[in-house]
């Protein structure tokens, strides 16, 4: 099967594959997706030399468009083939160590995976695609952020019923700079009509957080993120940069107890490896989310308290920690 999913880069290149260097101009299109019939949930099916459909996620077809004006034309359209309550867009910020295939196809498991309704976008931002150029990604972790606001600005001002921003790692900084900004600026009109935010492994220091979502003052909500104590990936960081308690490693929840915010603790379905992005490749965890219709409630203080996840639920002042608990085998 195939997935539409857009995208917006500061990538600079003129062809695809987009590349690492950046670029101040924003690039905009739309990208098929095919999905293999042997897909597995939770992983990408990467094409080798000789890819097949049947067997790889390959792209289908590619679509440029000339401007942003464009881009917001031609998700009205796609939009309009939804459902009222399915017209969201998703904006997918990829992490550190992400070539724009990357990205793209993340957001099309997701999607896939966890039949996500609306409009899916990915946000490529210039990563150096490499795991020893972290101080690169850093730098254009920060250049990004006027790429995101000016796509934020085509989705909010689409047909679009809200925005969701969905980031994951170094992601999240773009993400929390852009939203600063947009609030610094006064763009409120954009900010109402973000509809939520997710934050998947966040790679941001404790202390930068909290700046940034004070000056953001009353965030989005829901405003969720997704954590794991046995995530290596951020250990490393922590290690390599000496800065300790990354926010999406948090002990104790108490730290963020002054914001309204639900923190979902997904350690118990860290199945191996970096552990740094359970929430989109733990198979268990994906059919769990999955079987629940409506994930913002679930998600939510009283969508967990009523027992719509297993595990148990802290409320601390104004945070909500969830602990999922593992299930049986499925």
């Amino acid at each position: 099967m195939e997935r539409p999913i857009f995208f917006a880069t500061t990538r600079q290149t003129d062809r695809l594959p987009f590349g690492t260097l950046r670029s101040r101009k924003s690039i905009y299109g739309l990208v098929d997706v095919s999905i293999p019939p042997v897909h597995k949930a939770g992983q990408i099916e990467w094409p080798n030399a000789k890819p097949d459909p049947q067997k790889h996620f390959l792209l289908a077809s590619t679509e440029a468009f000339e401007n942003s004006t464009g881009m917001r034309a031609a998700l009205n359209k796609e939009l309009a083939t939804k459902n009222a309550k399915d017209r969201a867009v998703i904006i997918y910020i990829h992490g550190f160590n992400n070539r724009f295939s990357d990205g793209l196809y993340r957001i099309a498991q997701m999607s896939h995976d966890l039949g996500l309704p609306g409009v899916a976008i990915t946000y490529s931002w210039p990563s150096a695609g490499n795991p020893l150029n972290y101080a690169y990604d850093r730098d254009s972790a920060l250049f990004a952020r006027d790429g995101l606001r000016r796509l934020i600005e085509v989705a909010t001002r689409s047909n679009a019923r809200e925005v969701i921003l969905v980031a994951h790692s170094l992601g999240s900084m773009v993400t929390m700079e852009t939203l600063r900004e947009l609030s610094v600026s006064g763009n409120t009109r954009a900010l109402n009509r973000i509809g939520g935010v997710v934050l998947m492994s966040p790679d941001l220091d404790l202390d930068v957080f909290k700046s940034q979502a004070d000056a953001i003052g009353e965030l989005p909500d829901p405003f969720i993120i997704f954590s794991s104590k046995k995530d290596r990936a951020l250990r490393l960081i922590e290690q390599l940069t000496g800065q300790k308690n990354r926010l999406g490693r948090l002990e104790d929840v108490s730290e963020i107890a002054e914001y309204d915010i639900t923190y979902v603790d997904v350690t118990a379905y860290s199945e191996g490896g970096t552990n740094h992005f359970p929430a989109a490749k733990s198979p268990a965890l994906l059919k769990l989310l999955g079987q629940i219709p409506d994930l913002e409630n679930a998600l939510s203080r009283d969508g967990a308290r009523i027992g719509l996840l297993p595990g148990s639920v802290l409320t601390v002042q104004n945070a909500t920690a969830l602990i999922l608990s593992p299930v049986a085998s499925r």
